[in-house]
């Protein structure tokens, strides 16, 4: 027959890690053994709380403004123009795009716009 064994143990169970050298790492483990226990709130509301006017706050700071696509011109881009900056600068056509967009279709402020350095550079004098 098989020996008593003390209340405390039972079968089946692992045996505990060792312990961690430092309090830190203590502190590390204990802080993940914790986010897959249940807790009493889960247990009994199903889910955790969360701040509703704080959510609805992030939601309308993420959503994408509505007049942002009525700001857009209608320019009209012609195929030529895009080929050619596709072919001499060796942009995307996507880029090419949207830089004749953002110069009102023409080809040569584009070309200039892309060239032209985005800083001040040292003058000379």
């Amino acid at each position: 027959m098989a020996e008593p064994q003390p209340s405390e143990i039972q079968e089946g169970a692992a045996d505990p890690h060792a312990p961690t050298g430092t309090a830190e790492d203590r502190k590390a483990a204990a802080a993940l053994s914790s986010l897959d226990a249940p807790t009493q709130e889960d247990e009994v509301a199903g889910k955790k709380n969360v701040d509703s006017k704080a959510l609805g706050e992030a939601m309308k700071g993420l959503s994408v403004k509505e007049n942002a696509g009525e700001q857009k011109k209608a320019v009209k881009i012609e195929a030529t123009d895009v080929s050619l900056l596709v072919s001499e600068l060796e942009l995307p056509k996507p880029k090419a795009t949207e830089l004749l967009r953002a110069n009102d279709g023409d080809i040569q402020k584009a070309i200039a716009s892309f060239i032209t350095p985005k800083y001040n550079a040292v003058s000379v004098r």
